[in-house]
């Protein structure tokens, strides 16, 4: 008896699911209060993920990312910002098998309020 390969149909990711897993990744990273709205003009309308604190493009099957984050107080900026990059990078290649190209942490603000 052959044993034969057969392909059960292909699979379609929406873009929204890539910007859910990297808030949710980021959201999960101690030191972070909360995503900060991504700054801009005009263009701003138009680049996916803007409203919500992840800036997202796909090239060539390659996945960049901008994340706008607040961070908690007393807590190592250096240390969080690289912390989310490779928590956020594993977290898309290990869920959807994408190669991230980068991921740009912007610090827009400290969260200083009591807790």
């Amino acid at each position: 008896m052959k044993d034969e390969v057969r392909s059960s149909g292909k699979t379609t990711l929406a873009p929204e699911v890539l910007l859910t897993i990297a808030r949710m990744s980021a959201l999960s990273m101690d030191g972070v209060s909360h995503l900060a709205p991504v700054p801009g003009g005009f263009d701003r309308l138009f680049r996916q993920g803007s409203d919500s604190g992840v800036q997202m493009s796909v090239e060539d099957g390659i996945v960049y990312i901008e994340l706008y984050v607040v961070l908690k107080k007393d807590f190592n900026v250096r240390e969080v910002s690289r912390n989310l990059q490779t928590q956020v990078a594993r977290a898309i290649s290990e869920m959807v098998g994408m190669e991230v190209g980068h991921v740009n942490i912007h610090i827009e603000d400290i969260d200083y309020k009591d807790e």
